[in-house]
C-alpha cells in the first residue's frame, strides 16, 4: 500500500516526538544526581526520612544537621550508627539510614565497690599556724550580658514568637512544601530562641536555608531559625526564651525574612500550633 505524503509526515512526526520524550527523560534522570560531599542519596530536604543510602560527615556538620536534614530523629540515628554520647562525629565518617532502629538498652547502674572498715589512727595534734592577713579587695563586677534576652510571652505549651512581624507563608503538610513558617522583617532585625535550649547548630551547611541556627529544647523537640543575616550564638551555647541569637537577612532566599521551624521527633509540625495567639 502506497504511503500518502501527509501519513509519512505524520508517521515521521510520531517518531521525532518519541525519541524527543526519551531523550527529555534521560536528562531528568542525569540530573537527579547525588550531591557533593559523598552523600549517595538525593537531598530534598522533605520532610520524609530517607531509609536507604549514606552521607558522608563534611566540615561542619553536627549529628542534629544531619538528622535535621534527612527527616531524623536524632536519636534514632545516632542507635542506628552505633553513635554514644556526648554523639560527637568527625569529618569522612560515614551515616547510614537504613537498618532498624534498636531500642535502647537500659543499662544497669555500677556496681557499688564493698564497704570496708578503715581502723582509725590517732595522731599527736600539729600547732597549726595563724593564717596571714591579706588587704581586703573590692568583689569584682560580674561582666555585662553581650547578648540581650528579650521578655516574651509565652504559649501554653513554653514556646514564645521568635521575630515580630508578618507571617508571609504558612506551614503544608502537603509532600516537600513549607515545613515551617516565615515571617517578615527589616534587615538586622533580632531574631529570638522561641524556648530554652542548647543551641546544636550553627552556620550555613543546609542547602536552602541560608544562615541556620538549630537549638535542641528536648530529647523531643528542635527548633531552626533560618536566612539570617548574622549568628551571634555558637554550638554547645545554652540559650533562654527571648534571648537574641541571630540577626534577620536573607542569606539562601529572596527577601528578607525568617524562616522557623519546630520538630518533634525529626518530623515538621506547625509552628502556630504551638506559638502563643497573635
Amino acid at each position: 500500500m502506497k504511503l500518502t505524503a501527509s501519513t509519512r509526515w505524520i508517521r515521521s512526526s510520531s517518531i521525532r516526538g518519541a525519541l524527543i520524550a526519551l531523550l527529555a527523560g534521560s536528562l531528568l534522570v542525569g540530573c537527579t544526581s547525588s550531591p557533593s560531599g559523598g552523600v549517595s542519596v538525593v537531598d530534598r530536604n522533605n520532610r520524609d526520612r530517607v531509609t536507604s543510602g549514606r552521607y558522608t560527615v563534611q566540615r561542619g556538620d553536627t549529628l542534629w544537621s544531619i538528622a535535621f536534614r534527612f527527616g531524623w530523629d536524632w536519636r534514632d540515628l545516632a542507635r542506628v550508627n552505633n553513635i554514644r554520647p556526648p554523639h560527637v562525629i568527625y569529618p569522612g565518617q560515614t551515616i547510614r539510614f537504613s537498618g532498624q532502629v534498636p531500642r535502647a538498652a537500659r543499662s544497669a547502674p555500677p556496681p557499688q565497690p564493698p564497704v570496708t572498715s578503715t581502723p582509725t589512727i590517732v595522731t599527736n595534734p600539729v600547732p597549726t599556724p595563724p593564717p596571714l592577713t591579706r588587704p581586703t579587695l573590692p568583689a569584682a563586677k560580674p561582666p555585662a550580658t553581650s547578648i540581650p534576652i528579650k521578655a516574651v510571652t509565652r504559649s501554653a505549651s513554653g514556646w514564645a514568637w521568635p521575630a515580630g512581624g508578618t507571617v508571609i507563608g504558612r506551614f503544608s503538610s502537603n509532600g516537600s512544601l513549607n515545613k515551617g513558617i516565615d515571617i517578615a522583617g527589616e534587615l538586622g532585625q533580632p531574631v529570638l530562641a522561641a524556648s530554652d535550649g542548647a543551641v546544636v547548630y550553627a552556620g550555613s551547611g543546609l542547602r536552602g536555608y541560608g544562615e541556620l541556627v538549630i537549638i535542641k529544647h528536648s530529647d523531643t523537640y528542635v527548633s531552626a531559625y533560618g536566612h539570617n543575616r548574622r549568628l551571634l550564638v555558637q554550638e554547645g551555647q545554652q540559650v533562654k526564651a527571648g534571648q537574641t541569637i541571630a540577626e534577620m537577612g536573607s542569606t539562601g532566599t529572596d527577601r528578607v525574612k525568617l524562616h522557623f521551624e519546630i520538630r518533634r521527633q525529626g518530623k515538621p509540625v506547625d509552628p502556630l500550633q504551638y506559638l502563643p495567639k497573635r
